[in-house]
């Protein structure tokens, strides 16, 4: 009944498409221009990955912090490491660059040194007053000197913050409006404005400007990753379009499909924008990954029909076999292989959840385009000359078919020697794995940007924004002696960690007071004692409204203070000790019953963005083999037959998880989307022999040996040749600049030829040695979806 149903279903798709054919074609056009209407709603974004769900306690935690104090990632810093700075012509560019940002209504404030201010006890009022650091007079040599002195060596207060540790470099910070740090305005801005008026000055002076800080490393990370979307479709068509036109040499059979596929990849950006979603480095990577996974449904569908036609030359009957024959098989290949990717829908992370959802759609949408717009164009071709076919005797593969079944009939012993050594040395390799939450490390290490980010990192001693939000549980609270002390404290053993920066809060501006209240001797630069702290803090508290340089670290209330420091790229598991430590130490200094203390900022949070991804990944990579096993249950009905296919794609796994731990490769937020896409693609060869395997049981009166053999000679050709396309098309991905992406595309690359060679020598040989226990007619139940025709024509591929 199964069978007959099966038989009838595909039977009455194909009179359908191929009676319907113009309307079909006229639909897929309207589709197509829908779609292309779409690209106007796609957006790239603006803010970093959030790789958390909404609800969890560290976005909590962040969201509580930006309620206080706003956007954290408004701050773009340029800096110099050169003498002739202070020079008076390079010094007047120098201070007229900051004015010009300034002068923009995208920017909040600057802070360059032309825009310093000295602190001055004022005599007529009981506060301070703010005194130009710079004026028109120091324009010359000898004032610029004097000015130099006087910043590095009694202004500690701007010791990290204008001029670097070491007192190497200086460097100037620019705030933007909040309001447009999200926004495609800030992109405007930075590629606009910024990045000329820089490039401007570095021509004028010959003095190398260095740019970092959250908004422009992610516009221009952002834009590569638009211009790598270009990059990596035209690279995936070249290829894949070489391969095609290697195993078919026909311009014909490569233009249909290269159109087919082109078609799949305005769709995917037709998605994209349809579902209003963000274009991130993973959704990125759905128009070339349509590309790759489409071609094979090509080479499946054009193969089968020039079969026919060589074996019958009937071009309606080859037509209607096609879809007839290939057209089930493929749909459950291109069904488990969109469900490896569903499975990221599950996961509570937007990123990964969206990234699914395209990629699902785009696969199952790819397939029907290649069902329908293959035979049809075909059907309006005449019929494929002697020519065409020549590519379908490939005696140059027969050795490589001949090898494997020498290997599967003699050497199977070997197969499982190797694959137990195998299993071992990647266990090993598997427990050296490390995670990695940096936000930097993917980003294209060739680029200026990076390079700027590294020095920094080395001059400043940290780019990676953390942030401590202290809540004094009572207004008003800041401000107290004991409270400033506490904080004093807790910043002193920041400070003592090597990968952290100098921190910066309200102390620093209250020691400044006390150093301003001292004539601006600098050996008073710090908190007032128990005698001072009546009026010296009364000169800062009635200041503060004055100078406004106390509403970025204390919030309006004087409830909540907030310490500010940068860390540099620091691995997870060193972060997490620190992390630990700090933690520890802040619970000791802050009594919990006065105090509420918490760790948040960018930095931190995608470090837990990426641990929270690991443990989905387990859940989404279970997930993945249950759903396949449900497939193989449903399609095979034997318990034994489940266990025996996973075997072989597992092992795949393992293998890439003990090179990842081998070779250094952490475990991160691209990483982590290897092993749910190489299992959904590899279990694609899996079922393609199993069901002919089957086929031929059934053809061969359950004649294991011989129905193993025939099944391999047949589905072998096949499976290395959409493998060889699926290797070279993830491939693909390794000309990237961002190193997950590399990794990515390496690794699947990998893990793809593993699970080749696994389906093809592993698998055979797990059915022989198991045959009695397998393949009878008892335990390999007719199956509940017909995925082959059972009637086999001589001459006949599986493909």
């Amino acid at each position: 009944m199964n069978k007959l149903f099966s038989i009838g279903f595909w039977s009455a798709t194909a009179r359908f498409i191929l009676r319907n054919r113009a309307v079909i074609l006229i639909i897929i056009a309207l589709i197509t221009v829908f779609m292309g209407m779409q690209w106007k709603h796609m957006r790239f974004t603006y803010t970093e990955a959030n790789l958390l769900p909404d609800d969890h306690e560290i976005n909590e935690e962040y969201k509580q912090f930006l309620s206080k104090f706003g956007e954290e990632g408004n701050l773009i810093i340029y800096g110099v490491k050169d003498s002739t700075l202070f020079t008076p012509e390079n010094f007047r560019k120098w201070n007229e660059l900051s004015a010009t940002f300034k002068s923009n209504p995208e920017v909040d404030i600057t802070l360059s040194i032309g825009d310093l201010q000295k602190l001055e006890k004022s005599d007529k009022t009981e506060g301070f007053k703010l005194v130009p650091l710079v004026n028109d007079s120091v324009y010359t040599t000898k004032n610029l000197k004097r000015l130099q002195y006087e910043l590095f060596e009694k202004l500690p207060f701007y010791n990290g913050l204008i001029y670097s540790p070491s007192k190497t470099s200086v460097r100037t910070a620019v705030y933007l409006n909040k309001d447009i740090v999200n926004t495609p305005i800030r992109k405007a801005f930075i590629e606009n404005v910024v990045i000329p008026k820089i490039k401007e000055f570095e021509e004028d002076t010959g003095i190398n400007v260095y740019t970092s800080g959250m908004p422009y490393i992610r516009t221009l990370n952002s834009q590569n990753i638009v211009d790598e979307i270009e990059l990596f479709i035209g690279a995936a068509l070249l290829v894949t379009s070489l391969i095609f036109f290697l195993f078919f040499r026909s311009f014909r059979a490569t233009f249909i499909s290269m159109i087919t596929v082109i078609i799949g990849v305005m769709w995917a950006f037709g998605v994209l924008g349809l579902l209003r979603y963000e274009i991130t480095v993973l959704t990125a990577l759905i128009p070339p990954l349509i590309i790759v996974i489409g071609i094979p449904n090509c080479i499946f569908l054009i193969n089968k029909y020039q079969q026919e036609i060589k074996l019958h030359g009937n071009q309606a009957k080859s037509l209607q076999r096609v879809i007839a024959k290939v057209g089930n098989a493929t749909l459950m290949t291109n069904v488990t292989t969109a469900s490896g990717f569903a499975t990221f829908i599950l996961t509570n992370s937007e990123l990964l959840s969206e990234f699914g959802t395209v990629a699902s759609i785009c696969i199952i949408a790819i397939f029907l385009l290649c069902l329908f717009i293959i035979p049809i164009i075909y059907s309006y071709m005449p019929v494929p000359k002697d020519k065409h076919l020549k590519h379908l005797n490939r005696k140059w593969i027969n050795g490589f078919v001949d090898w494997m079944e020498n290997m599967v009939r003699k050497r199977r012993i070997a197969i499982y020697i190797a694959s137990i050594l195998l299993l071992c040395l990647s266990i090993i390799g598997m427990y050296n794995i490390k995670i990695s939450g940096s936000l930097i490390e993917d980003m294209p290490k060739k680029a200026e940007f990076f390079k700027d980010i590294r020095f920094f990192e080395k001059e400043y001693e940290g780019i990676m924004p953390l942030e401590i939000l202290i809540d004094t549980k009572r207004n008003k609270g800041v401000m107290k002696l004991a409270t400033l002390k506490r904080m004093d404290e807790l910043q002193n053993y920041i400070e003592e960690i090597p990968e952290f920066a100098k921190p910066l809060s309200v102390v620093n501006l209250v020691k400044y007071s006390k150093q301003a209240y001292y004539n601006g001797n600098p050996e008073y630069y710090q908190l007032p004692n128990s005698q001072e702290r009546t009026f010296i803090l009364s000169y800062a508290k009635s200041s503060a409204s004055d100078t406004n340089l106390l509403q970025s670290y204390v919030d309006s209330t004087g409830q909540f203070a907030r310490i500010t420091t940068f860390m540099k790229d620091t691995p997870t598991d060193r972060f997490d000790r620190i992390e630990e430590d700090l933690k520890a130490k802040a619970a000791k200094i802050f009594p919990e019953d006065r105090y509420s203390v918490s760790f948040t900022g960018k930095a931190l949070v995608f470090q837990k963005g990426t641990k929270y991804l690991v443990n989905n990944l387990i859940i989404s990579l279970s997930l993945a083999i249950l759903l396949i096993a449900l497939f193989m249950a449903w399609m095979f009905r034997s318990f034994r037959m489940i266990l025996v296919s996973l075997l072989p794609n597992l092992l795949p796994l393992i293998i890439t998880a003990g090179l990842m731990g081998f070779f250094g490769v952490p475990i991160k937020p691209s990483t982590i989307l290897v092993f749910s896409i190489a299992f959904g693609i590899s279990v694609d060869d899996t079922i393609h022999f199993l069901a002919k395997y089957r086929q031929e049981l059934i053809a061969n009166d359950w004649k294991i040996k011989k129905s193993v053999y025939a099944a391999l000679r047949e589905t072998g050709v096949s499976m290395f040749y959409t493998s060889i396309v699926l290797f070279f098309g993830f491939s693909v991905f390794t000309i990237s600049s961002f190193g997950g992406t590399v990794a990515l595309g390496a690794l699947v690359s990998i893990t793809l030829v593993f699970a080749m060679l696994a389906n093809l020598l592993l698998l055979p040989s797990l059915l022989l040695s198991l045959e009695k226990s397998i393949a009878n007619k008892e335990t390999f139940k007719k199956p509940a979806l017909l995925i082959l025709d059972d009637q086999r024509e001589d001459g006949e591929d599986i493909s």
